[in-house]
């Protein structure tokens, strides 16, 4: 893995996705869809390319929740609850993907998009207002470390959607507008990022010479994405998942194909 290297060109094309997948995932989740098959297509190891895109999410993330909690378009109460279970969901399994094949890395996503479609379109008015003040202070506190361990293991797991997955969530279990729901997920997939890297930057999964241009691009990306996502809200948010979830599908497939 030492020896790996990546000539400019193509490091710039990662640049550019990772860029992309920034801007997306600031907005609606789900930016892994764009950035982890690019990185996987440079030929980088399949577990190292899941480091680096770690560590380019984690920096992209962090902005966004920066933005998020300045612009008060979160609870920070539920945000952290969601956060300390995600970290510890993440955390495990990260921990078993290191042990698992490649290959069923890919196919394992299969279960969750059925489930997340179905609730999408049956739900077709959920993040409109927030009506999360109708639930009990208790309800909230299982809920948020529920939607965190969940998610946060799913993420450490799989990764791509678990942004998009976070928001659904949070929109539809907790009652909350999608950006707040958007500014709740991104804290927990901070959580989420940030224990999955801790565990494969200790076991040498991160090939740094590709993580630390491609983390400067996802930045940039996240700082534009947040700004529409907070500026428009519901009416940039809910296109922008539907549009995720249409990425997720098809990368199952080509997945199942290949």
């Amino acid at each position: 893995m030492d020896t790996f290297t990546l000539s400019l060109p193509v490091l710039c094309i990662i640049c550019f996705f990772v860029f992309l997948a920034g801007f997306v995932d600031a907005a609606a989740g789900g930016g892994g869809l764009i950035s982890l098959p690019a990185y996987l297509a440079t030929g980088i190891p399949a577990h190292m390319a899941y480091g680096c895109n770690k560590f380019s999410s984690a920096c992209g993330t962090t902005l966004a929740s920066l933005r998020f909690l300045k612009n008060r378009a979160m609870d920070v109460q539920t945000a952290l609850l969601a956060a300390a279970g995600s970290f510890i969901g993440s955390g495990v399994a990260a921990r078993i993907v290191l042990t698992l094949d490649d290959q069923f890395l890919k196919r394992i996503v299969i279960v969750f998009l059925p489930i997340a479609a179905i609730v999408i379109f049956l739900n077709r008015g959920y993040g409109e207002e927030n009506c999360a003040g109708c639930l009990s202070k208790k309800r909230k506190v299982v809920l948020a470390l529920l939607i965190g361990l969940f998610i946060g293991f799913y993420d450490g797991m799989v990764g791509p959607g678990t942004g998009t997955f976070a928001i659904i969530a949070f929109s539809i279990l907790m009652k909350y507008d999608l950006k707040t729901a958007s500014g709740n997920a991104k804290i927990l997939n901070l959580a989420s990022n940030y224990a999955s890297l801790i565990t494969y930057a200790v076991n040498g999964n991160v090939l740094w010479m590709v993580a630390v241009p491609a983390a400067a691009c996802n930045v940039l990306g996240s700082y534009f994405g947040s700004g529409m996502a907070l500026k428009r809200g519901a009416a940039f948010i809910r296109p922008m998942i539907f549009c995720v979830m249409f990425l997720l599908l098809i990368k199952i497939v080509s997945d199942i194909i290949l």
